[in-house]
């Protein structure tokens, strides 16, 4: 055998320059890489983003001020808001771009001056979106309104949906599209009925968070009974509140917390639900949960969709922070987030990346964010739903919580229920309900001419069952007793508790379909499997004739490689279908 020997190649070092050309070389840049911002750039980024104080993590807030007033971001401003921010131009752009609904422009291009977004997701799309769009696009709407498609926008209950500017319409029309738009109104409307500070405080609010404060109500005791209603995180996971309380307080501070209120699942609303009627319930429990645990620090996520909700949670919250019921100095600091479109921020992990400023991309664990987590501090998250149980369990006592249920589940559950249903929207029902019973008893029933034929348990990706399965309990699968049926083991969960009727008139094939073109739409693209596969995916679920090998290869490879549970889920609706649905798809094996 020949042997090569090695070959040493001398590094010789290169003499320091001198004269003009070492000054220009060590010579510090008086200005940031890339394009130089223009004054009047500068000057308009300046006024728009007034008052925003110049962090890092607040980057997102800027842009939204930046795109609210212009309907998109120019390269001049996105320039100026780098120099602002001492940020390089790189990652201004990378963040602006990764979020749906920031409108990238030319310098010179005009932008529309109201866009129309129109929600082609699962339930506005039984309800007839394709059309709605195509008529809305014939229509004389102006020639400076534009008309797009857009992912769930969380009035699935309301279906068809729309967006005019910031107004959301349920039940959309052209004719209401087109009075909304002569009326000019494309800004938040007011939210009726919605239970405000003042009154809240009348009917009994914050007295627990007073309780905690004075020391007449000891942190334990509220442990005790959280474990004892075995209340479980209710935004998707169902990991046991107390537990995760416990982790979060047993760490070294300072601890922050996250609300996550982004509900981007298709099928979802209802924590947009409470907060358009109840946000002080859901202060409250954050509050208890900042004295129980010893948190300093509170981001709130909101989706970017629920426009005004956002604006009653920025009143309520000032009145909150004016009139606190304990010392100021004994209150968190609060702070209210805005999404921008981006299902992928729902991910805890995604979601605090988001919070820093940066691209919602999951992270790897672990670490868990319980230990590492906002600014890599031990942070609790929750969803809406579930802080705003905390006031009642602790008030009413654990065991009340734990009374209600059904096949050996405990709690209650709010579901959001959309689809071919009498009475569409956010139900309060026991734990381990059925779909048959949820529909029966608190949904009134199916449509007329209207039969269940199939049924997403939990959302975009909970999977899809056939009405034959409408038995089976809804909820978390952890600690069902023995003997009872799951959910799991027909390759379905509930998830955050989305529940979409389909009946004879649709079929499952074409449901996942539109599901699995929302999961391509939102990947992230951070990790192969997902963004290639579900385009793949929605490749292969056009066909005719299913290519049964190919799907499984593919699911097995997006489930067992997949960073986090977007990728990991996504195709539960395609393995339903052939599960369950094969006549629908005829599959082939090559």
């Amino acid at each position: 055998m020949h042997i090569v020997k090695p070959v040493l190649i001398p590094i010789l070092p290169v003499a320091p320059a001198s004269g003009p050309a070492a000054c220009t070389a060590n010579r510090a840049r008086a200005t940031l890489k890339g394009r130089v911002p223009t004054e009047a750039a500068r000057a308009r980024v300046g006024t728009l983003c007034d008052g925003l104080p110049l962090r890092r993590d607040l980057l997102i807030e800027h842009l939204h001020r930046l795109q609210d007033a212009d309907q998109g971001l120019r390269p001049a401003h996105l320039a100026a808001l780098a120099e602002r921010l001492r940020l390089s131009q790189t990652e201004v752009f990378e963040v602006a771009s990764f979020y749906h609904h920031f409108r990238l422009l030319d310098d010179e291009a005009v932008a529309p001056r109201v866009t129309v977004r129109v929600c082609t997701s699962l339930p506005c799309s039984m309800a007839g979106a394709a059309g709605l769009k195509a008529e809305l696009h014939r229509a004389s709407l102006g020639q400076d309104v534009e008309v797009q498609e857009a992912p769930c926008i969380g009035r699935c209950h309301q279906a068809p949906a729309v967006c005019l500017g910031q107004h959301e319409m349920g039940h959309a029309s052209v004719p209401q599209v087109q009075a909304a738009l002569a009326a000019g109104h494309t800004q938040p409307q007011a939210l009726p009925g919605l239970v405000g500070y003042a009154e809240y405080r009348q009917q009994g609010g914050y007295r627990l968070v007073q309780d905690l404060h004075a020391g007449r109500r000891p942190a334990q005791r509220v442990l005790d009974e959280l474990q004892a209603s075995q209340l479980k995180g209710l935004g998707g996971a169902g990991f046991p509140t107390f537990r995760k309380w416990s982790l979060v307080r047993a760490e070294a501070g300072p601890r922050h917390l996250v609300v996550n209120l982004d509900e981007g699942e298709v099928g979802t609303f209802k924590d947009g639900h409470l907060l358009a009627t109840d946000p002080h319930r859901m202060l409250e429990g954050l509050l208890v949960a900042c004295q129980v645990v010893g948190i300093e620090r509170v981001w709130i996520y909101l989706r970017d969709e629920y426009h005004a909700a956002r604006h009653a949670l920025q009143r309520e919250l000032q009145a909150l922070i004016d009139h606190p019921p304990i010392p100021a100095a004994a209150m968190p600091q609060i702070e209210l987030r805005r999404g921008a479109g981006a299902y992928i921020c729902g991910e805890e992990s995604a979601l605090i990346e988001s919070v820093e400023g940066k691209r919602g991309l999951p992270r790897l664990r672990p670490p868990f964010v319980a230990q590492v987590g906002v600014f890599g501090r031990p942070t609790l998250a929750h969803n809406h739903e579930t802080l705003s149980w905390v006031r009642d369990i602790v008030e009413r006592g654990g065991a009340w919580f734990a009374s209600h249920g059904r096949r050996g589940r405990t709690g209650l559950r709010r579901f959001s229920v959309s689809g071919r249903v009498q009475k569409p929207g956010v139900h309060l029902a026991p734990a381990g309900i059925s779909v048959r019973e949820l529909i029966d008893e608190y949904a009134g029933g199916m449509l007329s001419g209207h039969e269940l034929y199939a049924y997403l348990p939990g959302g975009a990706s909970g999977g899809i069952l056939p009405a034959s399965l409408a038995h089976l309990p809804l909820d978390f699968d952890g600690g069902t007793p023995s003997g009872q049926e799951t959910l799991a083991a027909y390759g379905c969960f509930v998830g955050s508790m989305a529940v979409v009727a389909l009946s004879q008139h649709d079929r499952a094939r074409d449901a996942a379909l539109n599901l699995m073109r929302f999961f391509e739409h939102e990947s992230c693209g951070q990790c192969t499997p997902c963004r290639e596969g579900t385009g793949q995916a929605v490749q292969l679920m056009q066909q005719p004739h299913w290519n049964a090998e190919l799907m499984h290869d593919l699911s097995f490879v997006m489930r067992e490689a997949s960073i986090c549970g977007l990728g990991q889920a996504a195709p539960n609706p395609m393995d339903s279908v052939r599960r369950y649905f094969p006549h629908e798809v005829q599959e082939v094996v090559t």
